[in-house]
């Protein structure tokens, strides 16, 4: 798929654009509405192909919990182990379409590695994730960003808290949810590690209340989100942070979800993730 095609649904998933303005823009691009309506289905994500772990898997324990936000309960969805105790926990930090079932099944993978993994949604305020993806990118595009800081920084001692969990926490999260996690590593002192999928980087400025190990991925094609990594790498090393980074070339932003056949690259997908569980499992089971 040509590249500019793939910058279009980006721009369209973030800016964002109008779903008029897209279907419009993009029709003119692939030149008629008959190619249009074949390549809308390969841009947008089909969360059918995305359940890895099935829901109803015997070796995990799922559940609905919640906890105190700033205006009210955060709901979310958690799953461990079967029996499991003494855990480390990981926040599952959604993208801007909110708690989703590809990002359910991405609790549900990080469970079955031997975590205690739960995903915070963040329109719980409004009643929940709507199922309609433009609708929730809407709803997360008015949220007050403070007010989202101060309700997943409140999920760290929630889990730490946890009679199943063992005390040590990190979190991992994915586009504006990998843009939140840079955040916690800043405003979350009990925060262990952050992984971060292709998120914007807070400001150098930020960098020194840092306490958590990181791991950051980014796109080699992902251009907006690159254009901050020089400075933020900068601040890292100057503030000693303890962090690995990785670029993975030819890759767009979204890379690793595999709910969206345009931009899912399985082989930087496969090596992001291997990386993520074993900087996970060092850093959350050792100190």
């Amino acid at each position: 798929m040509e590249q500019a095609i793939i910058d279009l649904y980006d721009e369209y998933t973030r800016v964002p654009l109008a779903r008029r303005t897209f279907v419009a823009r993009i029709t003119a691009l692939v030149g008629g509405t008959v190619a249009a309506s074949v390549l809308l289905p390969l841009l947008e994500n089909s969360y059918a192909l995305s359940a890895m772990v099935s829901e109803d898997d015997g070796r995990l324990e799922i559940s609905r919990v919640s906890y105190d936000g700033s205006g009210g309960k955060i709901s979310g969805y958690l799953a461990k182990p079967q029996y499991g105790v003494d855990l480390p926990a990981v926040v599952v930090v959604h993208e801007n379409r909110g708690l989703n079932p590809h990002i359910e099944d991405v609790v549900r993978r990080l469970a079955l590695e031997g975590f205690l993994a739960f995903a915070p949604d963040m329109l719980s305020g409004v009643g929940g994730t709507p199922a309609d993806p433009d609708k929730a990118r809407s709803l997360i595009g008015a949220l007050d960003p403070e007010i989202v800081f101060t309700d997943f920084v409140a999920a760290v001692p929630y889990l730490m808290a946890r009679p199943d969990a063992t005390g040590r926490v990190g979190c991992v999260g994915f586009g504006w949810g990998g843009a939140v996690a840079n955040w916690l590593a800043v405003r979350s002192p009990g925060l262990a590690s952050a992984d971060s999928y292709y998120g914007r980087q807070p400001g150098a400025e930020d960098v020194r209340k840092i306490r958590a190990k990181l791991l950051l991925h980014y796109a080699g094609l992902d251009k907006p989100i690159n254009a901050g990594i020089a400075e933020f790498e900068a601040a890292l090393k100057k503030e000693e942070v303890r962090y690995d980074l990785h670029i993975y070339e030819g890759a767009d932003h979204g890379f690793s979800n595999d709910t969206n056949a345009a931009r899912y690259n399985s082989d930087a997908a496969g090596l992001a993730w291997g990386r993520t569980i074993g900087f996970l499992k060092k850093s959350l089971y050792l100190p």
